[in-house]
């Protein structure tokens, strides 16, 4: 697979392999008071519903086409240069189109009650079904409705 990005791919992502469907790859950057990672994924690859618990993520999107959605809301294509906000205790999932691949870096704060829920797959035909849904969304807005995200 070719890399999206100019951050580094990384290695195969083997260790959280069961919480994704398909291929992702993993490249730790930073590992001190906020842990930074790239995550890739192949086309079609994508982790599963989860919810990190008292820690905000921040995703933004450096390389190829991926999906990000909050449970009960409409799924946004993400693209280079978009920025998401992601509240603790939300839960969500993210990853690749059904035909691109798709890099973002992974921003979270750790610490010791931090921890990552992880819960049912995305199921394939709700997946697949969104490439119309997410065509319709052009902008990303953050959930609050307030500021756009990039």
């Amino acid at each position: 697979m070719n890399n999206p990005s100019l951050f580094p791919m990384g290695e195969p992502n083997d260790a959280y392999a069961r919480y994704f469907i398909g291929q992702s790859y993993l490249a730790p950057l930073l590992n001190k008071e906020i842990s930074l990672s790239n995550v890739t994924f192949e086309p079609g690859c994508r982790n599963n519903w989860h919810i990190h618990h008292n820690s905000p993520q921040i995703l933004i999107a450096v390389g190829g086409v991926g999906y990000y959605q909050e449970w009960g809301r409409p799924v946004v294509m993400m693209q280079p240069g978009d920025v998401v906000y992601v509240p603790a205790e939300t839960k969500h999932w993210h990853g690749a189109t059904p035909h691109a691949s798709f890099a973002h870096l992974a921003i979270m704060i750790p610490g010791a009650d931090v921890s990552n829920e992880w819960l049912e797959p995305v199921d394939d035909e709700t997946y697949y079904a969104l490439d119309a849904e997410a065509a319709q969304s052009s902008k990303l807005t953050t959930w609050d409705g307030r500021t756009p995200c990039r």
